[in-house]
């Protein structure tokens, strides 16, 4: 699931401006293109915590320039629901772990102080079923909702549009979707975010600060690693 939680703390206290930057960002390495074929067993799997953290990226995974960032989550959640339909959708965006998760673990890299920060999560959810069921919900939270409210500390809110985008073919069933601020502090702001299956496991990746582009390398580079390591077919 992703973790907008950290994400939002990071943009709250490290970005100074929205879009519009210079810099062209580094992105993650590409990796082996990743069989799309989910688990022919869907008996339920165990994960560890140890294990899931094994299968996120690494500092060495991503290229020069980036660095981990060790942002605490402090318990707020950062987006709102401006109508009742966009409720699941503001309930997975607030979520600091997939729902019914086993065991979750998340890692962000940051590019520097006005990014991107790429955020990288795995949840083990037992199954490669219970992982396509919280899939096509969190698909069908994005569809029901057009419009989220952000809340960054000592700067207001920003309202930001929901759309779907294409995700990048990785994984099983990835969905992606961006997030764009129309108003307030943070207008022109982007945050990509995607979610996938590798076996029992969900998968997210979200960019933020980005200038577009990372989305792809970002995912394959952890769909590729993620699979390898938990030994998803």
């Amino acid at each position: 699931m992703n973790r907008y939680v950290a994400l939002a703390a990071a943009l709250a206290l490290s970005l100074t401006a929205c879009g519009g930057e210079d810099k062209k960002a580094a992105a993650p390495p590409t990796a082996t293109t990743p069989s799309t074929t989910p688990s022919a067993s869907d008996t339920p799997v165990t994960r560890t915590t140890a294990e899931l953290t094994g299968a996120l990226l690494v500092l060495a995974d991503v290229p020069s320039g980036f660095s981990i960032d060790h942002e605490e989550d402090d318990g707020s959640k950062p987006f709102s629901a401006p109508t009742s339909r966009c409720k699941p959708l503001v309930k997975y965006l607030n979520a600091t772990k997939a729902p019914g998760a086993k065991a979750s673990v998340t890692r962000t890299f940051t590019g520097g102080q006005e990014g991107p920060y790429i955020d990288y999560g795995l949840d083990s959810l037992g199954t490669a079923a219970a992982v396509s069921d919280l899939r096509d919900a969190y698909a069908d939270a994005v569809d029901s909702c057009s419009k989220v409210i952000l809340k960054t500390a000592g700067s207001g809110n920003t309202s930001m549009k929901v759309e779907k985008i294409t995700a990048p073919a990785y994984g099983t069933k990835p969905f992606a979707f961006q997030l764009t601020g129309v108003s307030g502090p943070k207008r022109g702001l982007e945050y990509a975010g995607l979610v996938t299956g590798v076996g029992d496991v969900i998968l997210s990746v979200g960019v933020l600060a980005g200038q577009g582009g990372e989305l792809e390398p970002a995912t394959e580079a952890a769909v590729t690693k993620a699979r390898q390591t938990l030994k998803v077919s």
